[in-house]
């Protein structure tokens, strides 16, 4: 294995532990406000230092990796769901199935992604839920694309004409045979669609269109420290590292 995806997959997996582990690792609750400490840069009691309200900016980070890679999992695993359903179907169905469906993609490609979770947004409620769902269902384009192109050059091989003139269904020949010969190119989609949707969580965060305050979320962070970014450098800084590192590791993760 390349070093760069070795590194890439060191990183998920700190990422991940900090996420899975964030009530044993964190110096305090989330929310915990220390009033005597406000703006208290890094030191020995509190590692990353405090921010305008007196939480410990360590313990928040470390929450706000479960809502980041929370949603990006959640936003992801739907935006797989629907595109591997619609490009299996676009690439077996006939050319009808095949030309409405890709119209389709080809109409919402059109739209700038943000754009679309803007409009989305103006109508719904701002919530945790709400962005997991609306990202999933702005993202799933590049996926049907994508697994309808696999899915026509595999119509070809020489194994699914064997299993065809054998009596083989389509759909139970997608099922066993397609979906198997289809993981490696649907993982790589995930790696870099996770990476773009902890972004587009963090850059709604930032906008105050993502995760509600007081819950902790990477880009929220972000935004309750630029007002005071020449006092405390430490609460954009961090998380803003932490946004690099994570999505540098989903990256890398996919380098041939």
């Amino acid at each position: 294995m390349q070093a760069p995806r070795v590194a890439g997959f060191l990183l998920i997996a700190l990422m991940a532990g900090c996420a899975l582990l964030a009530p044993l690792l964190a110096p305090a609750a989330p929310n915990q406000m220390f009033l005597s400490h406000v703006l208290t840069p890094p030191n020995a009691q509190f590692w990353l230092g405090t921010d305008a309200l007196g939480r410990d900016v360590l313990s928040r980070l470390l929450y706000g990796a479960q809502t980041s890679l929370g949603v990006g999992l959640v936003a992801v695993g739907l935006a797989l769901a629907v595109g591997v359903a619609l490009g299996v179907v676009a690439g077996l169905g006939g050319r009808t199935t095949d030309a409405l469906l890709m119209r389709l993609t080809d109409i919402m490609l059109c739209f700038p992604t943000i754009f679309l979770i803007l409009a989305v947004i103006a109508i719904l409620t701002p919530s945790l839920l709400n962005i997991m769902i609306i990202i999933g269902l702005t993202s799933w384009m590049g996926v049907t694309r994508l697994v309808r192109a696999e899915v026509l050059s595999l119509k070809t091989a020489p194994w699914r004409q064997a299993a065809t003139l054998a009596g083989v269904g389509p759909w139970r020949l997608a099922v066993r045979h397609l979906l198997p010969n289809l993981l490696p190119p649907i993982l790589t989609s995930a790696s870099l669609g996770l990476a773009a949707a902890i972004l587009t969580e963090a850059g709604l965060s930032y906008l105050g269109l993502g995760v509600q305050p007081p819950t902790p979320s990477w880009g929220a962070m972000l935004t309750e420290g630029k007002s005071v970014l020449e006092a405390a450098w430490w609460l954009t800084a961090l998380p803003g590292l932490a946004i690099l590192l994570t999505v540098l590791g989903f990256t890398l993760a996919v380098e041939k």
